[in-house]
């Protein structure tokens, strides 16, 4: 009997080598498709199944999987990720205001969530899909008209409701109801929506994310709960570094968190985390800002001129959000984290992790050397000339601007003036007032700062 149940992975390993023309093997080509004998859960008769393992684009490798029925015509497709769960959680988000926006590419994980987010539906973890954003919003349209008449009878109040979701869909569908926007949150990591080179600030973001022990164990992975925090009766000391326990959330291996309080002259006092871990070589840097929250959001503009204004201290905060024009490089508040660093070394971050999604080469390198198939000519020349710009800008050989947005006014550039609590003549700062949208995400809206003690009596006294 065919051992019809071995992992995919185990599977996709064995795939025999390809026949070339003049009938030899060529050991560096593998068979494109993969045929399994597969049991039918519909009719339960035998089936076929079909694997192929792909790469795509800015992502990763993955397994697309097709099965079909002759006997009864059942047929199902679905995708996996060709790895593991990655070290971090990710959440990616596409604000969408053209009809193009329709054609990014998507891959849900069967472990990610997806959520329409003015129309108000969510998709649960389930079946995994390779799809665009058109596919995912007219699947989940069908489902819903799917048994509506059944509703009609037995249900008219959710009849109708879902009704208008349904006639919204189409709307947006149909480009009637731009801007709006999708997310996909998959706290195994292996979910992704395609960037273009062309999108600007509040169009494409990804933020990666530690998972939870309640999204750990969710995913089969080991307790997480340990407590890794220092001592809350213990003094920081400014300068002094700490260390503590932790657990690598990459493979959950005991490990060492550093803590840092450093003093930023003319700004403020930060904190600066780094983990590593020896067993799995995983690494993370962050900076979190503490203190009151102000009354109004920071801008600061820095013109790049030289390789003085490249050796600058910059820390960008979690809320920041970065761009730079001539660059055509816009970074949304949350997709890196918060970084103290030198304008060089951010806009090198920057490049490394950007380079990493779209080519498999040195990020460094003249010419790429080897890149995706599946990108399109104009796709490989808009990210190389995007990537070459911004070689030249790390590198001291072109002029830009950078403009740090930080609603909490976090973020901070060094200023080479002689007072150096004052802008130099290359630096502008602007204090401007937060918009709703921004006090809505930072969560300023539902935040009580006086009176909070009675409300506390209050809900104490009703329960």
């Amino acid at each position: 009997m065919p051992e019809l149940f071995n992992p995919i992975g185990e599977k996709v390993e064995k795939v025999a080598p390809a026949k070339v023309p003049n009938g030899t093997t060529d050991e560096d080509d593998e068979k494109v498709v993969e045929e399994i004998e597969s049991l039918c859960m519909n009719c339960e008769e035998n089936g076929t199944t079909r694997l192929l393992l792909t790469k795509i684009p800015y992502f990763r490798e993955i397994i697309v999987m097709s099965f079909s029925c002759e006997k009864c015509g059942f047929s199902n497709n679905e995708i996996q990720p060709a790895g593991t769960f990655q070290l971090k959680g990710v959440h990616y988000e596409l604000r969408l205001t053209a009809m193009p926006d329709f054609e990014r590419q998507v891959i849900k994980s069967d472990t990610a969530t997806v959520k329409f987010i003015e129309l108000d539906v969510e998709v649960p973890p389930g079946k995994g899909q390779l799809s665009n954003v058109e596919g995912l919003l007219t699947t989940i349209i069908d489902d819903l008209a799917f048994g509506q008449e059944k509703r009609k009878e037995e249900a008219p109040e959710v009849y109708a409701k879902v009704e208008e979701i349904i006639a919204k869909g189409r709307r947006m569908l149909a480009g009637e109801a731009f801007p709006f926007r999708v997310y996909v949150d998959d706290p195994a990591g292996n979910s992704f929506i395609a960037p273009d080179p062309r999108d600007g600030v509040g169009k494409w973001e990804k933020r990666e994310y530690l998972r939870t022990p309640e999204q750990n164990a969710a995913l089969g992975l080991a307790d997480t709960s340990a407590t890794d925090d220092l001592d809350e009766q213990g003094n920081i000391i400014p300068d002094q570094v700490y260390q503590f326990p932790a657990s690598c959330p990459g493979c959950l291996h005991p490990c060492t968190t550093n803590m840092k309080m450093v003093d930023i002259p003319h700004f403020r006092q930060v904190v600066i985390m780094n983990t590593s871990c020896d067993d799995c070589g995983y690494k993370s840097n962050d900076v979190k800002t503490g203190g009151e929250i102000p009354e109004k959001g920071r801008k600061v503009t820095l013109r790049v001129r030289n390789a003085d204004d490249l050796a600058r201290d910059i820390l960008k905060s979690e809320s920041c959000a970065l761009e730079c024009p001539e660059l055509s490089l816009a970074v949304n508040p949350g997709t890196l984290g918060g970084r103290f660093t030198t304008v060089e070394g951010l806009l090198t971050q920057v490049r490394d992790d950007l380079h990493s999604q779209i080519f498999e080469a040195d990020a460094e390198a003249g010419e790429v050397a080897r890149q995706n198939d599946s990108l399109s000519a104009d796709e490989k020349s808009r990210w190389n000339e995007f990537f070459n710009n911004l070689n030249a800008a790390v590198k001291g050989e072109k002029e830009f601007t950078i403009v740090l947005t930080d609603p909490l006014a976090s973020s901070y550039v060094q200023s080479l003036a002689d007072d150096p609590s004052q802008p130099d003549e290359q630096m502008i700062v602007e204090e401007y007032d937060r918009t709703d949208e921004e006090e809505e995400e930072l969560g300023l809206k539902d935040m009580k700062t006086e009176g909070y003690e009675e409300d506390a009596k209050t809900t104490e006294t009703s329960a």
